[in-house]
């Protein structure tokens, strides 16, 4: 049997079966990130803006996150949208749990990251980030976050997955980090 000729991407010669099972890996996150499943989990405010965001003027669908899904057994990320309450934890956890893996969260909206205006001194029935919770991606602040600012949430996320980003930098943000 002839040996194949396989080249990385780089043009690096190919001959261990480990870095073939490797290529293979690399191609199906690239795969993943493109077709992200969403699961949305939307408590207050920014889930209107997260439905703002699967309407045509921003349409997800084109950066791969195409429909909401219904069930946490058929997404792959989790966004949390909005104050968390101690009694509503356990249904936060149980929903991650029910997530396949590989699988990841987003963090929507001050009240998702830190209880929001909502959090006061000797506040019992607010958790203070879904972080105390469950581990999460990625954060997207704002009170409520833009829907640009959630899509970027999303390119974070594809950023993760594949280990590049797809969609170039908004210009307003590339000064920011300048």
């Amino acid at each position: 049997m002839a040996e194949e000729n396989i080249l990385t991407p780089g043009g690096h010669h190919i001959e261990d079966g480990i870095v073939r099972l490797q290529l293979a890996e690399d191609a199906m996150d690239i795969c993943r990130s493109m077709s992200l499943w969403p699961m949305t989990f939307g408590l207050a405010c920014c889930a209107i803006e997260m439905m703002a965001c699967g309407m045509a003027r921003f349409d997800m669908a084109r950066f791969g996150a195409e429909v909401f899904r219904p069930s946490a057994r058929q997404a792959d990320l989790m966004i949390v949208a909005g104050t968390v309450t101690k009694k509503m934890a356990p249904a936060v956890v149980r929903l991650y749990e029910q997530m396949p893996a590989p699988k990841w969260v987003l963090a929507l909206g001050n009240c998702a990251i830190s209880g929001g205006p909502f959090k006061f001194k000797n506040q019992y029935g607010i958790i203070e980030g879904v972080d105390k919770l469950i581990p999460v991606d990625v954060f997207v602040p704002g009170c409520p976050p833009r829907p640009e600012a959630l899509l970027e949430g999303l390119f974070e996320i594809q950023k993760k997955v594949s280990g590049k980003r797809w969609w170039p930098v908004a210009e307003s943000l590339e000064k920011e980090n300048a």
